[in-house]
């Protein structure tokens, strides 16, 4: 599967909940490995906020998100909109903090996006396939939400408010593909208690009875009522037989199961990959969604840096030294890689025997040979190389030259009798000769060496 964004920018605007303050939104085509990002067109220098668990700084009625001092509240609604479209890049600006309500679902969202057009790109998605059941508990509210293997992206949650009202209710999805006819319209709700609470602490200034759901779990006093009539701007206001105040008609008898699956969508966007994988969760809430979210993301960020490529070493390889020495310039002692074992139009697999013949054992440590840093980090702009060089028909009348190297880290030494192993991905696609790309390097079945390198080609003559 590729990546997505949308095709043109789409505006929408309305009201924030709690804020009560007019925004406008625009959504915005956005590069590959963009993901999801909050752009503050309000404040100098429109900062950029990324869609990413680390940032979630506060999770009551809604995830609001902080960075730098800049704030993104009630960020889900959005968020599970992209992600139900299947769209994986996206700007979000908005000259506000918190995005329109609109009805309290992703609904107007889901148009606003569907009317943009979306747009397949050039990258491959990224996706982490679940193989063990992860979990989080909270134990003071008794929420948990787990993910099990599965061979799509699932969700299965189960509300139970403890309430006559609202009463136990489940809701699930199989696929994505479901989101926009099942899920999207469902809205958000709330209990009349809280309602008060709310009210009194001079939050949902936005609200009205068309953009949320009430529960009545309680008397309606004639107090209660006139306090609703006021901030509600309403004449008349009464409660239905199903127990929720009127003005709204559910949009599903399980609306409520299914307004906290979408939460968990928007909440779960955190993570920043893709996930095949069921989603099970109980009593959800966002405290417990984005916990969940920033341990995923923990975990797939370790793995991803541990996972060492599995290269049967005794195979034929894909490319060996001689074929290496068509395509890259380099010759001995400055070649660095023997062999190739995969070539694809955004990864590549290499290996290097590291042997006490080697040049550079000569002076580096010889009484304790080491190999040097630097020297594994060419080796992996080498193996690079081959990716950015397989692009062009005629690879042995290109150079290729260092733009950039950051984030460089060393983990483990290298010395002789040890195998390199090389893997490099793409950050973004090549354009114009420039590569960027993520490499890393392995050895002894653990990561040694990772580094961001950018790199340009240019005709040797």
């Amino acid at each position: 599967m590729k990546q997505q964004t949308i095709q043109k920018e789409v505006s929408l605007k309305g009201v924030g909940l709690h804020t009560g303050k007019e925004v406008n939104l625009t959504f915005k085509p956005a590069p590959e490995n963009h993901g999801y990002v909050f752009k503050r067109m309000d404040l100098e220098g429109h900062p950029s906020l990324p869609a990413e668990a680390a940032y979630v700084v506060n999770t009551q009625r809604g995830t609001s998100l902080e960075k730098n001092g800049v704030q993104i509240q009630t960020s889900e609604h959005v968020l599970a909109a992209c992600v139900g479209l299947e769209i994986d890049n996206v700007l979000i600006e908005m000259d506000a903090s918190e995005p329109p309500i609109m009805d309290g679902s992703s609904k107007y969202f889901v148009e606003a996006l569907e009317q943009a057009g979306v747009k397949e790109q050039e990258i491959e998605r990224e996706i982490y396939e679940v193989k063990e059941i992860t979990s989080y508990v909270d134990e003071e509210t008794g929420s948990e939400i787990m993910v099990v293997p599965a061979c799509d992206y699932e969700i299965t949650t189960m509300v139970d408010f403890g309430t006559k009202v609202l009463g136990t209710q489940n809701a699930s999805i199989k696929n994505l593909k479901e989101f926009k006819e099942e899920i999207a319209d469902s809205r958000t709700f709330s209990f009349l208690h809280e309602i008060e609470t709310l009210l009194d602490h001079g939050l949902i200034r936005g609200g009205d009875l068309n953009n949320a759901i009430v529960y009545v779990d309680k008397e309606l006093s004639p107090e209660t009522m006139e306090k609703l009539k006021k901030v509600f701007d309403k004449d008349e206001i009464s409660v239905k037989s199903n127990g929720i105040l009127d003005n709204l008609t559910l949009h599903h008898p399980n609306e409520a199961a299914r307004h906290k699956l979408l939460d968990i969508i928007g909440d779960l966007a955190l993570i920043g990959t893709r996930i095949k994988g069921r989603i099970i969760a109980n009593k959800p809430g966002h405290k417990v969604n984005t916990e969940f979210a920033k341990k995923m993301a923990k975990k797939i960020k370790a793995e991803k840096r541990n996972q060492v490529p599995q290269v049967d070493l005794n195979q034929a390889p894909l490319m060996d030294v001689n074929q290496i020495m068509k395509m890259l310039p380099h010759r001995q002692p400055m070649l660095l890689i023997d062999k190739i074992f995969e070539l694809t139009d955004n990864h590549v697999l290499g290996t290097k025997n590291v042997t006490m013949n080697e040049e550079f054992f000569k002076g580096h440590f010889p009484g304790a040979p080491v190999m040097p840093g630097v020297l594994i980090v060419e080796a992996m702009a080498q193996t690079g190389g081959i990716l950015i060089l397989s692009t062009v028909p005629d690879p042995e009348n290109y150079l290729t030259y260092f733009m950039k190297i950051d984030n460089v880290k060393f983990k483990q030494k290298v010395v002789p009798g040890d195998t390199l192993i090389f893997r490099c991905h793409l950050i973004s696609p090549i354009r114009r000769g420039i590569c960027h790309m993520q490499g890393y390097a392995y050895t002894n079945g653990k990561l040694c060496a990772e580094a961001e390198l950018m790199a340009q080609i240019v005709k040797s003559k």
